[in-house]
């Protein structure tokens, strides 16, 4: 097991700016890389803001920071720019991290190697269980982490997420290397660290859910209305959008689209505390939503393909092209021991397949996948046979059919 913590042995939380400099000079003082991890408050705050980051580097010990009574830890991210960060799931604490100013140059994601070493369950718990052989509870991993005082057992599982990450490090390290798949791994840890903030949607509110079930364009409209001030008021306050109005309440609001303040308060699915004591707040986007002439398209906008189980009645050659290659796609997944969306993300294949490239072959497929954003290995591994099956495929159409005999 990872050696004990040194930094935090009684799990203090560093809050203030002479105690996190301190902990930033001991952190120096370690030695290899380090084990780094962020807890938010996701389902509770409107903001995806860490609450807790925690630090831990062999021959120093762990670090429990506060990262809203600390500010900016640009001090800390000067440290531990040549060192190799240790994340799972880096892809989920990279925003949050960067927002404090805490931005590796080079990281090793332990959830991300489980995946290409084609681990069965690819959870912080369930890996070190696997391959260590120590039990990690994981009861607290949903908890509202902007609660302060934050009680000591949360604080006992916070230290133990990056405590065990060095010795993971170490033994999926030599595993990568067994299965030859090093390369791959840097070609995708680089990938993550580059991958670009998720581009605000032009119309976030048509993630409400249950929105397939409302009718008319008036009806979105109604929606798009509630939709938005419960955003506003959710940033205002700071709470998770769901927490102050479910979303069935206002998907039910905009199918209904009451005509006057009483009947949207005597929908029996509009009751929770904020949909009575902001009533005012709602009824306004209602009757925003009943009157404005920025009327919402029927339909997402943007390229949005539509879903492959619709392709044989809209597009029979993207079909017959998309499963010919997604048969290959599988297989070759099979051999590599690894998820066939970390072989190449679905969502790549399938542009490829309705909009192939012109002339059909390998080098213009992975011209094509590199523009969507595939990397070196994937497109090594794939073009080729992507551009075959296309050429089969086609070749199976265009084909008669056996005469009978």
């Amino acid at each position: 097991m990872a050696e004990s913590s040194a930094g935090a042995a009684s799990h203090e939380v560093i809050a203030t700016r002479a105690a996190y400099l301190e902990a930033t000079a001991a952190i120096a003082a370690g030695n290899g890389p380090v084990g780094i991890d962020a807890e938010r408050a996701s389902g509770f705050t409107y903001s995806q803001r860490a609450y807790l980051i925690q630090v831990y580097r062999r021959g120093a010990g762990t670090f429990l920071f506060d990262p809203p009574a600390i500010g900016r830890f640009d001090e800390l991210n000067d440290v531990l720019a040549p060192a190799e960060w240790i994340l799972h799931a880096a892809s989920q604490d990279l925003a949050c991290l960067r927002e404090v100013g805490l931005d590796p140059a080079r990281i090793f994601d332990t959830e991300l190697a489980a995946r290409l070493l084609g681990l069965p369950r690819v959870g912080l718990g369930t890996v070190v269980e696997e391959l260590l052989g120590i039990h990690l509870a994981k009861e607290h991993s949903a908890a509202n982490w902007s609660t302060r005082p934050l009680p000591e057992s949360w604080l006992v599982y916070a230290a133990l997420d990056v405590e065990l990450l060095p010795d993971l490090h170490d033994v999926m390290v030599g595993m990568l290397a067994e299965s030859g798949k090093t390369e791959i791994a840097a070609e995708e840890f680089a990938a993550t660290l580059a991958r670009e903030t998720k581009a605000v949607r032009s119309e976030p509110w048509r993630r409400l859910s249950g929105i397939h079930s409302i009718r008319g364009v008036r009806n979105l409209a109604v929606a798009r209305e509630l939709w938005l001030a419960r955003d506003a008021l959710a940033q205002q306050l700071d709470v998770s959008p769901g927490r102050l109005v479910p979303d069935a309440s206002l998907t039910a609001a905009a199918r209904v689209a009451p005509s006057s303040r009483q009947a949207l308060a005597d929908l029996r699915e509009f009751s929770g505390r904020a949909s009575r004591s902001e009533l005012d707040r709602w009824w306004g986007a209602v009757q925003a939503g009943l009157t404005t002439e920025d009327l919402p398209s029927s339909r997402p906008n943007g390229d949005t393909l539509p879903p492959p189980r619709a392709w044989g009645d809209r597009n029979p050659e993207a079909d017959a092209r998309y499963k010919a290659a997604r048969a290959v796609i599988v297989s070759v997944a099979d051999e590599l021991s690894m998820p066939v969306e970390n072989l190449l993300t679905p969502e790549h294949l399938r542009r490829v397949a309705w909009t192939p490239p012109d002339p059909v072959d390998a080098a213009s497929v992975a011209q094509t996948l590199a523009g969507l954003g595939a990397r070196p290995w994937q497109i090594d591994a794939t073009a080729q046979l992507i551009a075959d099956a296309f050429v089969d495929a086609h070749q199976k159409l265009d084909s008669p059919p056996d005469s009978a005999s």
